[in-house]
């Protein structure tokens, strides 16, 4: 069973997304099988295979999601993130710039889609492994 304890301590270990694909494992090893990050205020919802749902509360102010989805400067930023050249708060402060509403996570699949506020999938990655 995970806890919004253990998903904290998890990822208090990520400095930048070049730390993601660890904290995706220690996800899996919690029985977590998706999540939803949502950009606006850095809540987050985690479920599990029998039906857990935890919700995590906001982790910083209300950030303005622009409307007009720019899905190529998107990439771009988020490769430089996956690269280590941004802190987390930068990275959504960048999405929220960039018209990014929410990310998913399967861990089933291992994939992170990226949506607009109109519920449009702008990018979808595969999850590297560790």
């Amino acid at each position: 069973m995970f806890t919004l304890e253990k998903i904290a301590e998890a990822n208090s270990k990520v400095k930048s997304g070049a730390d993601f694909p660890r904290l995706v494992q220690e996800l899996i090893g919690m029985g977590i099988v998706s999540s939803d990050v949502y950009v606006s205020d850095g809540h987050a919802e985690y479920f599990g295979k029998d039906g857990e749902k935890v919700v995590a509360e906001a982790l910083y102010k209300t950030l303005d999601v622009s409307n007009e989805s720019l899905s190529e400067e998107f990439t771009r930023r988020l490769k430089a993130h996956q690269q280590g050249q941004t802190d987390y708060p930068t990275f959504c402060l960048d999405a929220a710039e960039t018209g990014i509403e929410k990310w998913t996570l399967d861990l089933e699949k291992m994939t992170c889609a990226y949506y607009d506020k109109a519920g449009n999938e702008i990018l979808v990655e595969q999850i590297p492994t560790v």
